[in-house]
């Protein structure tokens, strides 16, 4: 049996393959390969006032489309795991969003957006909590 590594040795960035991993929470390793693209990305998560089904889904995606003036390129696509929940996708002309929603152990929703064009994020979680009558709201913009 090896001994843990030491605490330092945890704080190091690591190579995987040709790929510089760094650390957990490194965000300072972080390099921008492509400065010329905008690329937008916004995690809105939740706890919803009510279970969250296929039709909500897809009312939402397209609705939140208008919200941060997103082209939408196809109705959105929804899918039920009976292990997981409900997961939708929506295709922007700019990117797109996903959409996840559990019943089970808990009330809980996580929106995923990601774009390459810019939007306005207080727009976007705004909205989302009240479309969604979610009391509690999180986001992180990236």
């Amino acid at each position: 049996m090896c001994p843990p590594p030491a605490a330092s040795e945890l704080l190091r960035p690591r190579l995987l393959g040709d790929t510089l991993i760094p650390p957990q929470g490194a965000a300072e390793h972080w390099r921008d390969l492509a400065p010329g693209i905008v690329r937008q990305r916004l995690v809105i998560e939740g706890i919803p006032a009510r279970p969250i089904g296929d039709e909500q889904i897809r009312r939402y995606l397209s609705a939140l489309s208008r919200e941060v003036d997103m082209v939408q390129l196809l109705e959105p696509v929804t899918h039920r795991s009976d292990l997981y929940g409900w997961a939708g996708w929506i295709h922007w002309e700019t990117s797109g969003a996903h959409f996840y929603a559990w019943e089970q152990p808990q009330l809980f929703f996580s929106v995923d957006l990601y774009t390459c064009k810019a939007f306005d994020v207080d727009t976007a979680v705004s909205f989302t909590r009240r479309f969604l009558d979610a009391g509690t709201v999180v986001a992180k913009s990236f």
